[in-house]
């Protein structure tokens, strides 16, 4: 079992949140020393020139972060024009926050039922998602709203305007059993 693979896909789950030395001692079923050693080999295979991430610890918790040296590539990307096009997941993620602010990020994946983390840090670095406090659920995560770049964005002068949010109710369909209908076409077919 590869320990370094499994604490790199343990910090890019966390994503923003980051995870706790205790925290990742419970996950990971080791001891503080064994993940303070894993921490630091991996930590040092990233001061690689040829990575683009390192790991910080911030906030009391382990996270994966960016480089600083590599700060204004990641500007262009958010500064460009054709990056700054919401996507269907995108915007998805934008009406569960405006529809349900304040959520924390864990909130949006269960809304949703996929990884949301990505998402959210993209929409916090375009201004139109903040943080807003942290939740008083264990692990006390961050809690995000709208900004007023949102409301900008999309023509709002508040929230109040945002149109009423009516959930779709799919239709169930009927369920037939395939052996029922197959005998009922033959015997109608028979003139039985």
């Amino acid at each position: 079992m590869n320990k370094l693979g499994i604490l790199e896909g343990i910090l890019f789950v966390v994503g923003d949140e980051g995870i706790t030395l205790n925290n990742l001692c419970e996950v990971m079923a080791i001891t503080t020393e064994e993940a303070k050693d894993l921490l630091l080999k991996l930590k040092s295979s990233y001061e690689d020139s040829n990575r683009g991430i390192r790991i910080s610890y911030l906030g009391d918790a382990f996270k994966l972060t960016t480089k600083e040296e590599h700060k204004e590539y990641y500007q262009k990307l958010i500064e460009n024009p054709d990056a700054n096009t919401l996507s269907p997941s995108t915007l998805e993620v934008l009406a569960i926050i405006a529809y349900n602010q304040p959520i924390t990020r864990v909130e949006i994946d269960e809304m949703r039922g996929v990884q949301s983390a990505y998402i959210v840090r993209r929409l916090v670095a375009k201004g139109l998602v903040k943080e807003a406090g942290k939740s008083k659920l264990p692990g006390r995560p961050n809690m995000y709203r709208t900004t007023r770049e949102f409301l900008d964005c999309f023509g709002l002068a508040s929230l109040n305007e945002l149109p009423e949010f009516t959930p779709e109710v799919e239709e169930k369909e009927e369920e037939t059993e395939l052996f029922t209908s197959i005998y009922k076409e033959e015997d109608n077919e028979l003139g039985v």
